[in-house]
């Protein structure tokens, strides 16, 4: 996996938590100090997840060797899928959760990571261990960053293109999914 796949598949996952981030920080109005530790517990479990994912697609390479791809294609198609359903069909009462406090926090956090769970089953399947731990390194970093500007437009009152952003965000998974597709079986 490159490191382009790896900033891609990170930005894909940290859209759940832009959007997060940025009504939060709207709606209660969160001092930076705030802002950083909610940029810390979304970063944190984005690139747990992911990591406890290919934990158990490692675990599990040897049985499944001969259609790894397929999996890794039907999870990523599925994660992606999802997101594009979801950019037509809202749910609004998750993202207008008050994280005053930091056990809403961590919810929120790992909410919001439950797709990285999935992709990570991917990873475990057709990585290395290098691949994974610079991936999950990757998504953390990507996540803090995307978390702590959701916190900084939310604190300003500038809204984001939920919608357009989901999409994207779905497509990318997608795209990934198949070229990894493509990549087993016909190159």
């Amino acid at each position: 996996m490159t490191l382009l796949e790896s900033f891609l598949i990170a930005l894909a996952l940290c859209v759940d938590s832009l959007v997060v981030s940025t009504s939060s920080s709207f709606k209660s109005k969160m001092a930076l100090r705030r802002g950083l530790l909610m940029a810390v517990t979304f970063g944190f479990f984005q690139g747990l997840f992911p990591l406890l994912g290919a934990l158990l697609g490692e675990a599990f390479r040897s049985y499944v060797e001969a259609v790894d791809h397929w999996i890794a294609f039907f999870l990523l198609l599925f994660v992606g899928g999802r997101m594009v359903w979801e950019a037509f069909h809202p749910n609004d009462e998750d993202k207008h959760l008050d994280v005053a406090r930091f056990g809403v926090m961590c919810l929120l956090g790992i909410a919001t990571s439950i797709d990285a769970f999935v992709v990570g089953i991917g990873f475990g399947l057709n990585n290395t261990s290098r691949d994974i731990i610079v991936t999950v390194v990757v998504i953390g970093l990507v996540t803090f960053v995307v978390s702590l500007l959701g916190w900084f437009l939310g604190k300003r009152s500038i809204p984001i293109p939920e919608k357009a952003a989901n999409i994207i965000a779905g497509l990318v998974l997608v795209g990934l999914g198949t070229f990894t597709l493509i990549e087993h079986t016909l190159l």
